[in-house]
């Protein structure tokens, strides 16, 4: 096993560190989310992120109900939108593109077909396949927004784990992500001198904070307390850094994940270079899944708890470290 030994900051944190991204592997995970998000959906904090996300839940709720006994019509002031009536309602709620697509799907109607039809039409199709529905109950995620809103249709023994709780258990380890403790947003790799700077300011172009309406993504590194494993060809320290990156979706459009790996650079784009041990775990959002989170979640340590396994073969190799350090 290499032997590998965490550097002082002070020996290179304001220069950077030279580094040879021709080891490990490229992961490219962070820079598809970084290319496809718009600036709405890009935070500079966590603070900021988990303000939003605490906003949206504190408009939202949850509850289950007899599928029998939703009521599908056209939109008493646009005849071509779909409103639903559900049971003990105070008003119509309208289905999002996404909470539609989950709802056609679960009573058995291709929501593509159901879009090219006049909405009378399509909530014919729809409201029979909800009273011949198999499933007699289903959960639902409603906000309030300028109207009432379906966010999300699922099975009644659908786990739903909020993004806020995911990004207020991250807080636990990272505070606000912005340096404050030792997690952090990346700096950028300069390709011309070879060179990692871990210092690059938090803007709309660097950040690696997202969310929308249908998921969270954060990715943060330790980039300011190098590791070193061997040497360079020039006999230079070859470092690198510890990273994860953990998403997680409310509506049931991806799973709760982490992922944990060494990296030793991310460049300006945010692809991940000289990646090595990449370690992942997934919790599905089944019927237990928020107990599962819970647990391993809002302990001390919640990242280093929700990922055990993953964690303790990510510190193997003689840093000699806690789990979790700030």
């Amino acid at each position: 096993m290499t032997q590998i030994e965490i550097q002082s900051p002070s020996q290179g944190a304001r220069a950077g560190y030279k580094v040879d991204v021709s080891r490990g592997q490229r992961i490219g995970r962070v820079a598809s989310e970084w290319f496809n998000r718009p600036a709405d959906e890009r935070f500079l904090s966590l603070d900021d992120l988990r303000g939003s996300l605490a906003a949206r839940s504190a408009r939202s709720r949850t509850r289950i109900v007899e599928s029998k006994g939703i009521r599908v019509e056209a939109g008493r002031d646009d005849p071509e939108r779909l409103t639903l009536i559900l049971p003990d309602a105070d008003a119509p709620v309208a289905p999002t593109h996404w909470s539609f697509g989950q709802l056609a799907s679960l009573v058995g109607v291709p929501a593509a077909y159901l879009r090219q039809l006049p909405a009378p039409l399509a909530g014919i199709n729809l409201q029979y396949g909800l009273t011949s529905n198999r499933a007699e109950q289903i959960k639902t995620l409603e906000i309030e927004n300028s109207r009432l809103e379906l966010r999300a249709v699922t099975g009644p023994d659908y786990g739903r784990i909020f993004d806020e709780d995911l990004i207020e258990a991250v807080q636990k380890i990272a505070g606000n992500g912005t340096g404050d403790t030792r997690w952090k947003v990346p700096g950028s790799l300069q390709w011309d001198t070879g060179i990692y700077n871990p210092h690059v300011d938090i803007s709309k172009d660097t950040t690696t904070l997202y969310a929308s309406d249908r998921d969270v993504f954060v990715f943060l590194v330790d980039d300011l307390n190098p590791i070193e494993a061997g040497k360079l060809p020039d006999g230079s320290p070859d470092v690198f850094f510890r990273g994860f990156y953990c998403w997680n979706s409310e509506v049931g459009a991806r799973t709760l994940g982490i992922a944990t790996f060494y990296l030793r650079a991310v460049c300006q784009n945010r692809n991940i270079w000289g990646a090595q041990d990449f370690q992942e775990i997934t919790i599905r959002h089944s019927k237990y899944a928020p107990s599962r989170f819970a647990l391993e979640g809002t302990g001390a340590d919640p990242v280093c708890r929700i990922l055990a396994h993953a964690v303790r073969q990510w510190h193997q190799g003689g840093a000699g470290t806690d789990c979790c350090p700030r």
